[in-house]
């Protein structure tokens, strides 16, 4: 177990401010993606859309204050719980969730496009299509440059089932 921990943790990439805010601005494009299945459940609940914007804002102005961005995350992760009983619209949600956080840690984008990835896997019908599609998706809105950090993220985070629709 420890060498397996040593072994992710050199695994885990550093990234430079401007790949961070490339990062975050993909996450972002992510989770805006699928905000409309959190929307359409919850009209009133601004939550998720208010993450959103609190990413967006710390990419265009790089000002960071952590207790800004750690509110935004947890406000759309306690929306996620409370919509628990709708996957799509819950998934949406910690998509945004993830996408400001990436402000703190950069690998938090894989987080949005993961839950982007969870809500094309929890329709059941062609299910392997919507997420490989999904997954093409995102590979190309991504930067060329970070592709390879994706890819590596997907093959030790992403659950084998996932793995399995990319082909």
């Amino acid at each position: 177990m420890f060498i397996k921990f040593i072994w992710l943790i050199k695994a885990v990439k550093k990234f430079n401010k401007q790949d961070q805010r490339l990062l975050a601005i993909w996450a972002a494009e992510c989770a805006e993606r699928v905000l409309p299945f959190f929307e359409k459940a919850y009209p009133k609940d601004h939550r998720p859309r208010k993450a959103l914007e609190a990413c967006r804002t710390w990419v265009r102005t790089g000002v960071f204050k952590m207790t800004d961005i750690r509110k935004a995350a947890l406000s759309a992760h306690a929306a996620a719980r409370e919509a628990k009983e709708n996957k799509a619209a819950c998934f949406a949600a910690r998509a945004a969730g993830q996408a400001v956080a990436t402000a703190h840690v950069p690998q938090h984008a894989f987080g949005a496009a993961y839950y982007a990835i969870k809500i094309a896997a929890a329709n059941s019908a062609n299910s392997e299509i919507k997420i490989s599609k999904e997954i093409k998706w995102q590979t190309q809105h991504l930067p060329k440059k970070l592709r390879k950090s994706w890819k590596d993220w997907q093959s030790l985070r992403l659950p084998k089932h996932l793995r399995l629709a990319i082909g």
